[in-house]
């Protein structure tokens, strides 16, 4: 029976639940299948499992103090490894954009992406062996490397150590774009994708156009087309989690940016605001 009142704000509306639920519910049904499924009786509701699991990335919590109204943490953080390892946010990733896009008037499929990259500082907790520096930004921490639609909605994420060079992330941003979407044969980034990239995209049979600034520009200036790959960064980081890098296995924090991306999604689609925490 659908619920009357959601506790916080980052808490599904039965909209945005109808949205989710069908994906949710058959990986269940498919764990008990194998007997794998981690809610043996007394078996947790998923909706209420999803709501914790936005709860921490929207506020970005630690999974030790999620309020009590919740599953045990325990519980939550283990479905939330389930979902990682089974692919469930990327299927939830596909579904959505598919779903916004049609919404958009666009083809469910893309034809081009953008690429970027976004050096962030990890948390203390995060192993220095999973860290590097990324010297021309003088960042120490992770790096994640992103490719997105022309709406700025995500393809692929890859999370590396920040002294991984755009190129080396570029190239198996390309890759699992070329294998995930076969239509795309454009793809657009900056000038830290050098001739490699290019090349391996060649190879792909996708044209990479790298985008340069006016050698003469003074001052801000938006750059057509590639400013939709920095909104996407920018949505990603109305989620607390994403201020940082918390997670200690980088699968996990690229689980983290599929999650923001769901919310988001899940939220245009229905038409719902999404609340700020910088002012909240």
């Amino acid at each position: 029976m659908p619920r009357k009142q959601r506790p916080y704000p980052s808490g599904l509306s039965d909209a945005r639940w109808q949205l989710l639920e069908p994906t949710l519910t058959a990986w269940r049904a498919e764990r008990r299948g194998k007997g794998l499924d981690i809610g043996r009786p007394p078996e947790h509701d998923l909706r209420r499992i999803m709501d914790a699991i936005l709860y921490v990335d929207r506020t970005g919590i630690p999974w030790k103090y999620l309020p009590h109204d919740f599953a045990p943490w325990e519980t939550v953080y283990g479905y939330f490894a389930a979902w990682q390892k089974d692919e469930v946010f990327g299927q939830l990733n596909g579904l959505l954009r598919r779903l916004v896009r049609k919404a958009e008037g666009r083809d469910v499929e893309p034809s081009a992406c953008v690429l970027d990259a976004q050096s962030i500082k990890t948390s203390a907790n995060v192993p220095a062996a999973g860290q590097g520096i990324d010297a021309g930004k003088e960042i120490a921490g992770r790096k994640r490397h992103i490719g997105v639609d022309t709406l700025g909605l995500l393809l692929t994420v890859l999370v590396t150590a920040a002294s991984v060079s755009d190129n080396a992330g570029g190239i198996r941003l390309l890759s699992d774009i070329a294998a995930s979407h076969p239509r795309i044969t454009k793809a657009r980034a900056d000038t830290g994708y050098r001739t490699t990239v290019i090349d391996h995209g060649a190879r792909l049979g996708i044209d990479v156009e790298v985008t340069r600034r006016d050698p003469g520009q003074k001052g801000f200036k938006v750059i057509p087309r590639r400013w939709v790959v920095e909104r996407t960064f920018g949505w990603l980081m109305h989620h607390r989690r994403l201020a940082r890098d918390y997670k200690t296995h980088p699968h996990h924090s690229e689980a983290m940016i599929r999650l923001a991306m769901i919310d988001l999604m899940s939220r245009r689609l229905t038409r719902e605001s999404t609340p700020n925490w910088k002012y909240s």
